[in-house]
């Protein structure tokens, strides 16, 4: 019965699996670069204001999440004025919750920001793509802080 249950909540899941969908011309709050032309690294976040911010990888958005106070215009102040805070998954390309998702830190596979956190919505997935680029840990959401992103992006 487990077995046929899990099977019906899975098919579920996938035929309810949407991609963060952007428009060719929308850009990276942070970095400014088009996010669509790399759907792999797409993170997206919504303001209590019902504001979209697009951005064109986990790290760009973890930047905007440890400083949104920096654009007011937006609507979130800090992390509890977001909505919604979603990543795309690297192996299947669908959104998930951000606050869920598993990170992969250290690994040879960059971002078109460079270094970054690849996201994984399993933690299957996640060690077994650690293992095959070379990566150093699988984070979750809270682990991740200001001091390890400025690190990724050669501050420290």
């Amino acid at each position: 019965m487990k077995t046929i249950l899990l099977a019906i909540l899975l098919l579920v899941s996938l035929l309810h699996a949407e991609k963060i969908h952007v428009d060719k011309d929308t850009r990276c709050l942070i970095r400014q670069i088009p996010v669509a032309k790399h759907p792999k690294w797409i993170a997206k976040v919504v303001t209590v204001q019902h504001k979209s911010v697009y951005f064109s990888s986990p790290k760009s958005m973890f930047e905007y999440i440890f400083a949104a106070a920096r654009w007011p215009e937006l609507g979130a102040l800090n992390r509890n004025d977001m909505t919604s805070i979603e990543v795309t998954d690297y192996q299947s390309g669908d959104a998930i919750d951000a606050k869920m998702a598993y990170y992969v830190y250290g690994s040879n596979v960059t971002s078109p920001g460079g270094d970054d956190l690849v996201a994984f919505k399993s933690a299957t997935d996640a060690k077994a793509f650690m293992t095959q680029h070379h990566g150093a840990r699988v984070l979750r959401f809270s682990d991740i802080s200001i001091a390890l992103i400025n690190l990724i992006n050669g501050r420290i």
